[in-house]
């Protein structure tokens, strides 16, 4: 399992790095003097270029080599995170990040390919334990991120949580070079330029317009047609192509259309709510980094403890049961953590409110991007887990500009009902579209 676990500790750091900057947003904000929509694309310029360019990194890593790639997004990550942490102004910030979120799509796209072939299928027991590897240890790094950023900010300043990322790529680098063999598919998909040229504004350009809160009002509205627009050509071009980058033609069960909701949702409901949760338990309750990052807990253990719930609850009850109660759980959740912010309830409700949404998310989010690779052919599962990832991005990063959008930066309770909305809404779409079994 050497392997395994050299390939889960690169993959990890990607992840790691989408919660951990959460809880030192208000010392990124203060020392750079930024505004709500600014400190939005610190989040947003990372989850817009992975979404943006993991199908493209996935092309090159077949055709160039899946080691070669995996090392390459590797150095480059380590180059950005020290470009992070010696930033000096918001242009540069938001530049490394995004550069930290492309090379984290060659993280994921190489390493779990390499998996895939260290582990083949007919090894059915060392694949599964493989795989088991890297899921837990990526929900860890996803959902411990705020928590241990909370600790490293506050000992050592907002800087360092990026700064620590140059040692475990150090590490990363030398065991790959050791450890991982190389590989390539000459015959692979060809790069797709267009393709993820209209992927990235097709979600850009909303982001954008969500965030642009002193701008047009017009200016917004057109923005956002022009991204839903996009988002059509791009499903056009791609069923002109013979080897599409992403098969439209996998949404065409309501079963994945629900999938596809429930991964938007799970995106902007939860993951979104972890970037703002620390500013309002700062604002709210006057904590600093390191008790931010340690109430934090209260909403991100349980995406550690819950997942193998889950999974009985699925075998036991069935998808459609699973996802519909773990979305309700989220909602409720949310809508206490409204009421927390409109009644100025203790702190001990907030935490509660924050476990019993992280406990509905915890049931849900370890199954549903299975659920879409269960419902692919054999021969486009790959593409299903790739899409999955993207729609989670890309709900990620609509979901924090949404959020934003509606709080102003101060209003956590329409950040929080907005949430609240979204989590209900994949509620209804697993209670609609969704049955027992996927066959």
């Amino acid at each position: 399992m050497a392997v395994a676990w050299i390939l889960a500790l690169s993959v990890s750091l990607a992840n790691f790095d989408v919660t951990v900057v959460a809880v030192v947003l208000p010392a990124i904000r203060d020392e750079l003097g930024f505004s709500i929509s600014a400190t939005a694309w610190v989040m947003d310029a990372y989850s817009l270029a992975f979404a943006g360019s993991l199908f493209a990194a996935g092309a090159l890593a077949d055709r160039f080599g899946r080691r070669r790639m995996l090392l390459l997004g590797n150095a480059g990550f380590a180059l950005a995170s020290l470009l992070c942490g010696l930033t000096w102004d918001g242009p540069t910030l938001w530049f490394a990040r995004a550069l930290q979120g492309l090379c984290a799509a060659f993280y994921i796209t190489g390493g779990l390919a390499a998996i895939s072939l260290a582990y083949p299928i007919s090894n059915t027991a060392a694949r599964a334990r493989a795989f088991g590897i890297i899921g837990v240890t990526s929900g860890a790094a996803m959902a411990l991120g705020p928590t241990l950023g909370g600790f490293v900010a506050a000992g050592f300043g907002w800087r360092w949580v990026f700064l620590i990322n140059l040692p475990i790529c150090i590490l990363c680098d030398w065991a790959v070079r050791r450890v991982i063999a190389e590989s390539r598919d000459e015959e692979g998909r060809a790069l797709d330029l267009p393709g993820v040229l209209l992927l990235t504004l097709a979600i850009a350009l909303p982001v954008q317009a969500l965030l642009h809160s002193d701008g047009d009002l017009r200016w917004r509205w057109a923005a956002t047609i022009a991204g839903l627009l996009l988002g059509i050509v791009l499903v056009w071009q791609q069923k002109r192509r013979a080897k599409p980058m992403l098969d439209p033609m996998l949404f065409r069960r309501r079963e994945a259309i629900g999938i596809g909701c429930l991964l938007l949702s799970l995106s902007a409901g939860y993951w979104a709510v972890l970037i703002y949760l620390p500013l309002y338990l700062q604002a709210a309750f006057g904590l600093g980094m390191e008790q931010a990052g340690l109430a934090m807990l209260a909403a991100t253990v349980p995406m550690l403890a819950l997942p193998p719930v889950g999974v009985w609850a699925t075998q036991r009850y069935g998808w459609q049961a699973n996802f519909t109660g773990g979305m309700l759980l989220l909602g409720s959740g949310l809508v206490l953590l409204v009421l927390a912010v409109l009644q100025t309830a203790t702190l001990w409700f907030a935490l509660g409110a924050m476990l019993l949404m992280a406990s509905g998310a915890g049931l849900a989010n370890s199954q549903v991007s299975g659920a879409l690779v269960a419902l692919a052919p054999p021969d486009r599962a790959g593409m299903a887990s790739a899409m999955a990832t993207t729609l989670r991005q890309a709900g990620f990063a609509i979901g924090i500009a949404l959020l934003g959008a509606v709080s102003g930066g101060v209003d956590y309770a329409a950040a929080f009902s907005v949430a609240a909305a979204a989590a209900m809404l994949g509620a209804a779409a697993a209670a609609l579209t969704l049955k027992k079994t996927l066959n």
